[in-house]
């Protein structure tokens, strides 16, 4: 049964619908179409046109240009988890003859690889790619920009790298691979890397007057992986929900929120956007984003997730410069989970208790820092400072006894529970971290000794 808050208000529709609407027109391009999904159900569609009759929809294909990196991505996390590659293996390794030396898989994901922003010219976005015929001609003499893994610089070429590297592990033309790993499973009939009507023309129009130029359609070759695909905006949104849940049939939870991981630092004076491995993140208002934005000339696109609120939305316009798509993707996000948010999980108590593991709920001390150890689902922990500022973490079961660290300062490190030669509980141990009952009790295992006269005043 659909329960009455998965229909968005009336109020909210009209926003999203107004939001659109101003993009279309303060932008000056022929369309617009926003979509937005929510814990996994499409609730909203609209569009914006300049033809009276003839809007688009949330079924009709736009390109994405810089989106088709996510899924060059997915690929190569693929190859990863099937144990055909490291993301710490040189690329020569597995593509040899490139000449970019030492630069590693993840690099180029994380684009920290130190390779050059685009390729030599003419302009690849906008030039077939029957110019560039070899990977030499991508990269040319001067791809070498920064040393490899100290600085997050945009790569173009860097992702054809990729596109090429699942073709040398696979044994498959990237397109093909793309379409039986990737879109057959997900259902996203509607992703292509040659347009299929309905599909939008893409345009430019004349920054100081109102008529438009048709901006070329180019087949980019082997930079596809970095810019090729078309899509609709009800196909990434199905897409992004992937992005935010995994499906074992592509890639696991696990590696789709790795994916979402930090991969290089900001840039200084840039502490709201990072990357990750093939997906932007971004913090807006206060809320984490994660997607990616594209543009090649005549279209612009935008697809946010915000994992927390389970809502992602889509934006696509079929015009070189003008809407800022990515922002209003953002908004159509942010519009939603202001008006709506989020219901919370109805409470339920654990299906058992393990008096063991209870017992070890409540306080703890690591020195004089008091600390609060919760017991969760699957004999999971989470440990969180009862006061004051302090490290909060979340640790997943492991072998009896010890849990992983998820996240935050304690990500993959491990919790322990020491226990005495009688077996009762002497302390947790957390990376060298002893965490005692009680605060430098007498005779517990605190590091450095308690003093023999214990507490006391002044």
């Amino acid at each position: 049964m659909t329960s009455s808050w998965e229909e968005l208000l009336p109020t909210t529709r009209r926003a999203l619908l107004y939001r659109i609407a101003v993009a279309q027109s303060e932008g000056r391009t022929p369309s617009f179409v926003g979509a937005v999904l929510r814990d996994g159900r499409l609730v909203w569609t609209g569009a914006r046109t300049c033809i009276d009759g003839h809007a688009p929809d949330a079924d009709t294909q736009y390109r994405i240009g810089s989106i088709t990196k996510t899924f060059t991505a997915v690929l190569v996390m693929r190859l990863r988890d099937e144990g055909l590659l490291d993301l710490s293996d040189p690329l020569e390794k597995h593509l040899p003859g490139t000449g970019v030396g030492e630069v590693t898989i993840a690099q180029l994901l994380g684009h920290s690889a130190g390779l050059s922003a685009e390729s030599p010219a003419p302009w690849w976005e906008r030039t077939p790619g029957t110019l560039r015929p070899e990977l030499a001609d991508v990269l040319g003499d001067k791809a070498r920009m920064h040393p490899p893994g100290r600085r997050h610089h945009y790569s173009n070429p860097g992702y054809t790298l990729l596109g090429s590297l699942v073709e040398a592990v696979r044994g498959v033309p990237w397109e093909q691979a793309l379409q039986t790993e990737i879109l057959d499973p997900l259902g996203l009939a509607r992703t292509s890397a040659q347009p299929r009507a309905p599909h939008a023309g893409g345009w430019a129009v004349h920054p100081w007057a109102d008529v438009m130029l048709p901006e070329p359609v180019e087949d980019l070759g082997l930079m596809a992986p970095a810019g090729q695909l078309w899509s609709t905006a009800a196909d990434l949104c199905r897409f992004a929900w992937f992005l935010a849940e995994g499906d074992d049939r592509v890639l696991s939870a696990a590696s789709v929120r790795e994916m979402r991981t930090p991969s290089v630092p900001a840039e200084a004076g840039d502490w709201n956007s990072t990357y990750g491995l093939g997906m932007q993140i971004v913090r807006n208002e206060e809320r984490t984003l994660v997607g990616h934005s594209g543009s090649l000339p005549g279209f612009l696109a935008g697809l946010w997730t915000s994992v927390d609120d389970g809502v992602a939305a889509v934006a696509l316009t079929n015009v070189t410069s003008g809407p800022l798509a990515s922002t209003v993707a953002a908004d159509l996000v942010r519009i939603v989970t202001d008006a709506e948010p989020r219901m919370p999980a109805p409470w339920r108590p654990l299906p058992d208790v393990d008096q063991e593991l209870l017992d070890l709920t409540g306080p703890w001390y690591w020195g004089t820092y008091a600390y609060g150890l919760r017991l969760v689902g699957d004999r999971g922990v989470e440990l969180e400072p009862l006061r004051g500022g302090g490290r909060r973490s979340r640790f997943v079961a492991g072998s009896e006894g010890e849990w992983m660290g998820l996240d935050g300062y304690f990500a993959g490190e491990t919790l322990t529970v020491v226990r005495r030669e009688d077996g009762s509980v002497s302390h947790l141990d957390l990376g060298s971290f002893v965490f005692t009952r009680e605060p430098y009790e007498q005779g517990d295992a605190v590091p450095g000794g308690v003093d023999e006269d214990g507490w006391r005043g002044l």
